[in-house]
């Protein structure tokens, strides 16, 4: 139907033909939040801003999500708004797309995990999520800070580095800044260490068949998380593959 006879309708028709164009301009904007992380962002977090780096780290994440990439270190200075899209707005359209998946969010302190628990936790009981996604619900009794569950068996967890995950499997790690600065600041060696202990005994023993590894972080050092993982793959050729 061209132009001209839209303009010769009557005008009921097309008032009901403007109806149908809109229904599919709202599926198609769906669609889109849906399938695409930085659209997903504008969506729920109004006013969300997102620079080269942000569409560049998205489309990383796009291929966690559909199971290309499995290990994947970021490094970035802060402020860049690593950690809003990282450990907040990334779980929430993962478990959309897996309402199952079990999710393990771990910082360098508990409360801070907690945090982006409770901030990832709300957007799912968020009107505009729940139209993008309607079957990522929580679960009737899902009202801890720390730990809370999907209706369909999915689980987010958040824990500080050190803390125990002892039981805790996970489709999904996301370990955000494993070092503060505070600590850093010491001078103590302490810190990277038990920082790479904990993640050789915890969430790398954890990690379900399949699933995925983040870290996202600020670098300190050659101690640091991001160097043992890299120096460990380099004497190691049977250990992870990390794509920085």
């Amino acid at each position: 139907m061209d132009l001209s006879e839209i303009q010769n309708l009557p005008k009921e028709q097309k008032i009901a033909l403007l109806g149908l164009l809109d229904e599919k301009i709202q599926r198609a904007e769906l669609q889109n939040n849906k399938n695409d992380l930085i659209s997903f962002a504008k969506a729920v977090y109004p006013g969300y801003s997102a620079g080269a780096h942000h569409r560049h780290i998205a489309k990383i994440f796009k291929d966690i999500l559909d199971g290309k990439k499995k290990r994947v270190i970021i490094n970035i200075a802060p402020r860049f708004g690593k950690s809003l899209l990282t450990s907040y707005l990334f779980p929430a359209w993962f478990l959309g797309h897996k309402p199952n998946a079990k999710v393990l969010m771990a910082t360098h302190t508990a409360s801070l995990s907690e945090d982006f628990s409770r901030q990832v936790r709300n957007l799912l009981e968020d009107p505009e999520y729940k139209k993008i996604f309607p079957n990522t619900r929580l679960s009737d009794d899902s009202k801890g800070a720390g730990q809370w569950d999907t209706s369909v068996g999915g689980k987010y967890y958040a824990v500080g580095v050190g803390g125990s995950i002892a039981g805790r499997g996970a489709d999904l790690c996301v370990i955000d800044d494993p070092h503060s600065e505070q600590d850093v600041r010491t001078g103590s060696r302490t810190v990277f260490d038990q920082a790479w202990s904990w993640y050789q005994t915890g969430p790398r023993q954890r990690l379900q068949w399949g699933g995925s590894i983040v870290v996202l972080m600020t670098r300190w050092g050659l101690l640091d998380l991001t160097a043992r993982l890299i120096d460990h793959q380099i004497k190691n050729p049977d250990a992870d593959q990390w794509e920085v």
